[in-house]
C-alpha cells in the first residue's frame, strides 16, 4: 500500500508538473477568514485554495453538526474548478499537523479519486526546508469534466446509535483528552462524549514537529487504541467530522485500512437531547 503522505522535497520536484494540483486547506475555528488571509500573504506555488466551510462542507441545517459533508455535486463542481480530473495528482496541506488537510484528501477518497497524498509537516515543513513561497494566484485552468459521485464509507447518527447498541464498532473519538471527558469545551454547547466511544487523540498521531509519527508507531498505538478490533470495525469521530479524518489518515499510513467515518460527530450528536452523554 502506498505512503498517503509525501514529504517536501519530493513535492518539490512537482511543482512545474501540468498534472499536479496542489490545494491549500489552512483554517482556524476560531477566524473563519484566517485561513483565506494567510493564503493570500503566501502559499505554495501554484496552490489554489480550499475552504472548510464553503468548499468542504455544506450548509449547518437544525439537524446537522458544525460541518455537514458537501453535497456531492457541489463538490464535483468544486473539482472540475480546480481542474481535478481522474488521473489528476492531488497534494492537499495546511499550516503543520494536518488537521484541514486530512478533511479534503478523506473527501477525495471517499469519492474514488486515488490519487491523493497530504503534505506531511504542512507549510511549516515546506518552509523548514528552504522551498519558495508567493503570493501570486495560480494559473487559471480550464475546468474539466467530473462526475458527481457519492460519498462513501460515513456512518450517520442513526447508524452509529444502532451500531454501538449492537457493538458492532468500535468508535474511536480524535478530540483533546479534556474535551473528550467534558472539560474545557469552547465549540460545542454541551461538553462530554458518546457513550461508549474511546478517545486517541490527533496528537497521538504526530511527532514534535508536526509530521506524522512513522508507520509502525502509529499501527503500534492504533492496535493498542482497537483492543483487538478489526481495522473495519472501527469509526472516527471528533467535534464535527473534521479532525475524526486525521484519524483514517493515520490509520491508512500504518496500514490498518477499512475505518469509517462518523460524519456529524459530536455536534450532531448532542442535536438531539435524547440522546446520552458521558463525561470524565
Amino acid at each position: 500500500m502506498s505512503d498517503p503522505l509525501i514529504r517536501a522535497a519530493a513535492l518539490a520536484t512537482h511543482l512545474d508538473d501540468p498534472r499536479w494540483r496542489l490545494i491549500d486547506c489552512r483554517f482556524d475555528l476560531t477566524d473563519p477568514a484566517a485561513g483565506r488571509r494567510a493564503y493570500a500573504q503566501a502559499h505554495l506555488p501554484g496552490a489554489r485554495y480550499a475552504d472548510l466551510d464553503t468548499d468542504l462542507s455544506s450548509p449547518i441545517t437544525a439537524g446537522s453538526g458544525r460541518h455537514p459533508l458537501p453535497d456531492p455535486a457541489v463538490f464535483a463542481a468544486r473539482m472540475a474548478a480546480w481542474g481535478i480530473a481522474d488521473e489528476t495528482e492531488v497534494v492537499v496541506y495546511d499550516h503543520g499537523n494536518a488537521l484541514f488537510a486530512s478533511r479534503l484528501w478523506w473527501l477525495l477518497r471517499a469519492r474514488g479519486h486515488r490519487r491523493v497524498r497530504v503534505l506531511d509537516g504542512g507549510l511549516q515543513a515546506w518552509v523548514a526546508a528552504g522551498l519558495p513561497l508567493t503570493d501570486a494566484p495560480p494559473v487559471a485552468v480550464a475546468p474539466v469534466a467530473v462526475e458527481t459521485r457519492p460519498f462513501v464509507g460515513w456512518l450517520s447518527s442513526a447508524d452509529v446509535e444502532r451500531a454501538l447498541a449492537d457493538d458492532a464498532i468500535r468508535l474511536v473519538d480524535a478530540r483533546a483528552a479534556d474535551r473528550f471527558a467534558g472539560q474545557n469545551e469552547t465549540l460545542d454547547p454541551v461538553a462530554g462524549h458518546v457513550p461508549g466511544a474511546v478517545n486517541h487523540p490527533l496528537a497521538a498521531n504526530l511527532a514534535a514537529d508536526g509530521s506524522f509519527l512513522p508507520a509502525d508507531e502509529l499501527r503500534r498505538r492504533w492496535r493498542a487504541t482497537l483492543e483487538g478490533r478489526a481495522p473495519t470495525d472501527l469509526v472516527t469521530m471528533c467535534g464535527s467530522g473534521v479532525t475524526a479524518c486525521h484519524s483514517l489518515l493515520a490509520l491508512e499510513r500504518a496500514g490498518l485500512t477499512g475505518g469509517r467515518l462518523y460524519a456529524g460527530s459530536w455536534s450532531e450528536w448532542i442535536r438531539d437531547p435524547s440522546r446520552p452523554v458521558a463525561r470524565g
